[in-house]
């Protein structure tokens, strides 16, 4: 008896939406001889004390394993990810690849005062020990934390969908901004892609979350300008570099940043701000309550692209190609 090796697709409870649209992308690029793909059959156990247990409700014995989770706060959602991975190793998967569109404890990234711990660093840690063997994900916050692992990570940027839908905007006397010195190399990336002037807004914080002040170096009198970001927390750095940009004499000003994280009072900000549109792309859903305004806020798919790599990787064909940046 030959074994058909196999891939199996499951989802955890955060991203749930993201991986069906993943499956949808899939089915819209396989080949006549390739069968329909489906997301895997799983469930959770719920204690009264909070503890979960996620458990497989079909084989997995012998597969090739992706597993879909953004590790956006709560916690609950990286443990949840690090029980099916181990799950998974323990019901004798072949192969086991977390796919995280949003690797969250990302800004963890170095010791950048004293006694505080590398999150990022641990992160990378718990996955591997839990038993992955291939991490993907989107727009790292430091590109440094692939260095972490030591097991393959392909690492997806949001410029695939970005930079086409900026294009066919067609938006003239355009720049691109980098809302601090740190995403000045992303901004410059855009802006060599969109063949336009790059501005670069330098900003001091009093404290995590909280900017004292913001100024721009650049070109920027009747230019509209879209600044570039890996994220929006609260939005408060990219309202305040909106509301500097144009006070010195931008027709416009509107952001592209790929995780929406949008905690706090984020979504008021930027309903309340000089920014035009907002876009962001479905690695972490959007789910605003009834009464809040969303109207500028645009969302992008990266579903297609995960799809495409996710059918590459397990078929061992190149992937470069899924690359811009």
């Amino acid at each position: 008896m030959t074994k058909e090796h196999r891939i199996a697709l499951f989802a955890c409870s955060a991203s749930r939406d993201f991986a069906l649209r993943v499956i949808d992308g899939l089915n819209a690029i396989r080949s006549s001889s390739e069968p329909e793909y489906r997301l895997g059959l799983s469930e959770i156990s719920r204690f009264s004390d909070g503890e979960f247990q996620p458990a497989y409700t079909e084989s997995v014995r012998g597969a090739t394993v992706f597993i879909v989770q953004s590790t956006f706060p709560s916690a609950d959602n990286l443990m949840e990810l690090l029980l099916m991975i181990d799950a998974a190793k323990r019901a004798s998967a072949d192969k086991v690849i977390a796919v995280m569109p949003y690797f969250g404890w990302a800004r963890q990234d170095r010791k950048d005062r004293p006694r505080v711990s590398i999150g990022a660093k641990l992160v990378a840690n718990l996955l591997r020990t839990a038993g992955a063997g291939r991490i993907m994900t989107c727009d790292l916050h430091a590109d440094q934390i692939q260095g972490f692992f030591d097991i393959p990570v392909d690492h997806v940027y949001a410029s695939k969908v970005f930079i086409p839908y900026i294009r066919e905007m067609n938006i003239e006397n355009l720049s691109i901004a980098a809302p601090d010195m740190g995403g000045a190399k992303r901004a410059n990336a855009y802006a060599k892609d969109l063949r336009c002037p790059v501005v670069i807004c330098h900003k001091s914080r009093e404290k995590a979350n909280v900017v004292s002040s913001i100024t721009a170096i650049g070109e920027i009198e009747g230019r509209n300008i879209i600044i570039v970001d890996d994220m929006i927390d609260t939005a408060g750095t990219l309202c305040k570099a909106a509301d500097v940009l144009m006070e010195k004499g931008a027709a416009s000003v509107r952001a592209c940043a790929t995780h929406g994280i949008l905690s706090g009072k984020a979504l008021e900000n930027i309903a309340g701000s000089a920014l035009k549109e907002v876009l962001i792309t479905d690695t972490i859903p959007l789910r605003p309550r009834p009464d809040q305004d969303t109207s500028k806020i645009t969302v992008i798919s990266m579903a297609g692209v995960f799809a495409s790599i996710i059918r590459k990787v397990y078929y061992y064909e190149p992937i470069s190609t899924e690359f811009i940046f």
